[in-house]
């Protein structure tokens, strides 16, 4: 049999390195850049006021106190936005909204409620009392203290969120280089699936592979397309690969791939010879196929609920994500084991558990479920995946392992 590391070295050499795509910014969320984003120009552009208040000269407040108040009169009105430039004389104050322009001359901003002016809306009065000093520089944004222009922005490899939206917005920038997501298409087969909604009947299971395969897929960062099942009908089965294959980068199927008989996925794709089927040293989601389908990278998994989603897991997210210029790697941490374990010898074990944290700080994990592939109840409970060596069948409770966080 294939290892595990063998067969991910198969899946990923697949896929193509991450290709280039020029996205407006508010479409990028969610792919990474493939090269440094610089600033075109300084955040802020200008200086401006950080508080609502009174722009002044803090040499005329040197001597301000409660006792000797300072009274200047206020020359202008500066509300955010206004755009031709002032300047302030010596012994006069502007009053100043917050991220209005600084007026040339002014060194401080005395925030309104440490005035004796009222806080609100409504004309400024003609002058303005200062009871304290203030020190030349307080309360001012200077221009490029966020990030001065030609300075690098975002650097290769970030992935667009909500912040990094936010900061090209502000930049102006329009549109941004990341890696194209990619167009999965995610099939399942099987004479016995029924859609969900319609009854079943004796001997029929509701297809779900499918939907959670899609939104796998989906969570990984790509465009995920949930095509409807096929029966155990090899042709049935061609003809609908034939239909999504001009509109796809990547084709997933689930089901068929084993060696008993009505296997219709192993049976349709290996007459093409593009599409070599295996079996791989793990539990679950020992059968698996990949190759080519007109040109197509096509992965077939296993039909069994957890055998798929693990199988995704190890094999396609990794390379899925990579090929889009994302983080392959799922956080990994080590953590105790909170009960004993029993592993098939020869076989890499993933086995579902979650996390909890003990007085003393230690991370446990507690395996829960039973290692069968049915069980999709346990695998919607899991926090994580335990990563059980082949060469081991045993393991007590208070050993270490690897797991990897899936939430």
């Amino acid at each position: 049999m294939r290892t595990v590391a063998e067969h991910q070295a198969v899946v990923a050499a697949l896929f193509d390195a991450p290709q280039p795509v020029r996205l407006p910014t508010p479409e990028a969320l969610g792919c990474a850049t493939l090269a440094d984003v610089d600033a075109p120009l300084s955040l802020p552009g200008f200086d401006n006021s950080a508080m609502d208040g009174f722009a002044v000269l803090a040499a005329d407040l040197a001597s301000a106190s409660p006792e000797r108040p300072v009274t200047l009169p206020v020359a202008e009105d500066i509300p955010a936005g206004r755009t031709d430039p002032l300047a302030l004389a010596p012994g006069t104050a502007h009053r100043i909204m917050t991220g209005a322009p600084l007026p040339a001359g002014a060194d401080a901003v005395v925030p309104v409620e440490l005035t004796d002016a009222v806080v609100g809306p409504g004309e400024a009065a003609p002058q303005v009392t200062f009871t304290a000093p203030i020190d030349a520089g307080k309360h001012i944004r200077r221009a490029g203290s966020d990030i001065s222009a030609g300075s690098r922005a975002l650097p290769a490899g970030t992935v667009i969120g909500a912040p990094q939206i936010g900061l090209l917005a502000a930049l102006g920038v329009t549109e941004v280089t990341v890696g194209s997501r990619l167009r999965v298409v995610v099939l399942s087969t099987g004479s016995e699936l029924v859609e969900p909604g319609k009854p079943l009947r004796h001997g029929q299971i509701y297809e779900s592979n499918g939907a959670m395969l899609t939104a796998a897929v989906t969570e990984a960062g790509a465009l995920g397309r949930h095509v409807h099942f096929v029966p155990d009908d090899i042709a049935g089965f061609l003809s609908r690969l034939d239909e999504v294959a001009d509109d796809a980068d990547l084709i997933i199927t689930s089901g068929g791939v084993s060696a008993g008989a009505f296997e219709v996925v192993k049976e349709g794709l290996s007459s093409t010879g593009t599409v070599e089927f295996v079996k791989v040293a793990m539990q679950p989601g020992m059968p698996q196929g990949c190759g080519h389908y007109r040109g197509v990278p096509i992965i077939t998994l296993p039909g069994n609920p957890v055998s798929a989603l693990v199988s995704f897991e190890v094999f396609i997210r990794p390379a899925l994500r990579a090929a889009m210029g994302l983080d392959p790697n799922r956080r990994s941490v080590t953590a105790r084991l909170g009960g004993e374990i029993r592993s098939p010898r020869g076989k890499r074990q993933f086995l579902r558990g979650v996390l909890r944290s003990e007085s003393a700080g230690d991370t446990v994990v507690d395996p829960i479920g039973p290692p069968a592939s049915h069980h999709l109840r346990y695998l919607a409970e899991a926090e994580v995946l335990i990563d059980v060596p082949a060469d081991v069948d045993e393991l007590p409770a208070g050993s270490s392992v690897d797991v990897h966080v899936l939430r």
